[in-house]
């Protein structure tokens, strides 16, 4: 049961930080625009993979 906690807490932390990173930090991360279906297509990903997304978005805004 520990699994299944640990594992929906991870889901939720992804989510929210893959909405706020598909919603501001891809564009600043690509330097490019992005449309809506590139924006869904990123979502899941984003989700999963939220610890390489974030480390990703704070270095992109470390640099001038």
């Amino acid at each position: 049961m520990t699994v299944f906690y640990a594992f929906a807490i991870y889901l939720a932390i992804g989510l929210v930080s893959a909405i706020a990173f598909v919603a501001v930090g891809a564009q600043q991360v690509t330097h490019s625009s992005l449309t809506m279906g590139a924006r869904i297509v990123l979502l899941p990903a984003a989700t999963l993979l939220w610890p390489y997304v974030l480390g990703r978005w704070l270095k992109s805004r470390s640099i001038p």
